[in-house]
């Protein structure tokens, strides 16, 4: 009996026509790997929105910067927005696959 009332909340957001890019829509992974502390796909946290971040760098060919990015760590990319707060770095904490796939989920958005 819960399962149908759990359904129906679900179902309304459906035919309410809410973007795909909204938080149930971010991958287990980056939940797994702490992205979600500091970043959402729609809107700025700590830092930017992902969103910001695949409509800066489409179509530039910064896969490789934004890897290394997110595996060292920085700042000064997106200073506007973080007021100065540094991206940490996330290797070795986090495999340079996984950091790959969060990179390409990314820049899909």
């Amino acid at each position: 009996m819960k399962a149908k009332w759990l359904s129906v909340p679900a179902a309304a957001l459906l035919v309410m026509g809410f973007s795909t890019a909204q938080a149930a829509d971010m991958p287990p992974l980056a939940k797994k790997s702490g992205c979600t502390a500091c970043h959402a796909i729609d809107k700025k946290v700590v830092g930017p929105a992902w969103a910001d971040v695949a409509k800066r760098y489409k179509g530039k060919g910064a896969k490789a910067d934004l890897v290394s990015k997110v595996k060292k760590g920085g700042k000064g990319n997106w200073t506007e927005v973080t007021k100065g707060v540094p991206m940490p770095p996330y290797s070795p904490r986090v495999s340079d696959a996984d950091i790959e796939a969060l990179v390409d989920f990314v820049l899909s958005l």
